[in-house]
């Protein structure tokens, strides 16, 4: 359903110039260090994908005014941030896409920073990603959604340490483009988030210290060189290892279980047991993911899956790839 949100009662004026951002969703594959025994906590591996995105477009208007697909929120952002900017509110913003909310494909933070970037943009403002994630409060515990906002690609972050402002990227990579993404959406069903999920990080148990060191060994000694060497199997491994340990620490904020949605749970069996090898949640869920290493391969699995689930209601499958590339920017007249 469109929103529109007018904060203050002028009329809009939405001509002249103006600033364009597309952005894209990303995975969220897994922490790897929970424990911060060595002064760092959380590590997270993720991925940029094509779709679905977020595209937005920032208007001079004589008032702020919001319009589109998740106005309320992204009206909250932006008040806020003109209010840290000191900058007035005198622009219009249209939202013509924007990743579903609470789904784990990092919705918040995309819409934070693609309306940072605009107004940055529109009020001719040096402002980089990293700032407007701080000023918008994003990143709190992954780097991941700066990174791909950033760079695209598969991001590696290095968890936060006491005074870090946002999780530094320390690695980044090009994902093959021609191994097609499963996306698994459950529209039954939100992913943590908000309260509930500074209560989760609050209230679960120490995280084991060997898990944190299996897990890293994981991303560093498999994940990243098989990518190097386009192994699917041996990364699909290490991404397993990453959903199976965090999935099962994390299974008390999620009702129990591993995966969020027992639908996507079900979804994601069957295509392990059909030897697919890499798949999973992405963050909080409920969405899930699985990566295949060609179209046919992904155009047969999702074709059984139509046959086997099309009873159940709110499931529903995309194919997509991996976005390598930063967001796009564009002001124009």
């Amino acid at each position: 359903m469109t929103e529109s949100v007018v904060v203050t009662m002028d009329g809009v004026n939405a001509i002249g110039n103006h600033v364009a951002v597309t952005t894209s969703a990303r995975l969220h594959m897994g922490f790897f260090d929970l424990n911060g025994g060595l002064g760092r906590r959380f590590g997270s591996i993720g991925l940029s994908l094509k779709t679905p995105q977020t595209q937005l477009e920032v208007f001079p208007s004589t008032s702020l005014s919001v319009e589109g697909e998740g106005a309320s929120r992204a009206a909250k952002i932006a008040t806020a941030l003109l209010k840290n900017l000191g900058l007035p509110s005198a622009l219009h913003i249209q939202i013509k896409q924007a990743i579903p909310e609470h789904s784990g494909l990092g919705s918040g933070t995309q819409m934070a920073l693609a309306i940072g970037m605009g107004i940055g943009e529109f009020y001719q403002l040096d402002l980089n990603v990293n700032e407007i994630a701080v000023l918008t409060q994003r990143g709190a515990r992954s780097g991941i959604g700066l990174g791909t906002f950033a760079q695209g690609g598969l991001v590696v972050d290095g968890g936060r340490a006491a005074e870090s402002k946002v999780p530094p990227v320390i690695a980044r990579a090009d994902f093959p483009e021609d191994w097609p993404i499963l996306l698994i959406f459950d529209k039954g069903h939100q992913g943590v988030h908000g309260q509930q999920e500074i209560d989760a990080f609050r209230n679960l148990p120490e995280f084991p210290a060997e898990h944190s060191a299996i897990l890293c060994r994981h991303v560093l000694m498999q994940a990243l060189p098989a990518l190097a060497e386009r192994d699917l199997t041996s990364f699909g491994a290490a991404i397993r290892a990453l959903q199976e340990i965090t999935g099962d620490y994390f299974a008390p904020a999620q009702g129990g279980a591993r995966y969020t949605s027992k639908l996507v749970a079900e979804v994601l069996a069957h295509l392990q047991l059909g030897g697919v090898n890499c798949l999973g949640q992405s963050s909080w869920g409920p969405t899930g993911f699985a990566i295949f290493e060609n179209q046919s391969q992904a155009e047969k699995h999702l074709k059984q899956l139509d046959a086997i689930f099309a009873d159940h209601l709110g499931l529903s499958f995309v194919l997509t790839h991996a976005n390598n590339a930063a967001s796009v920017l564009k002001k124009t007249s």
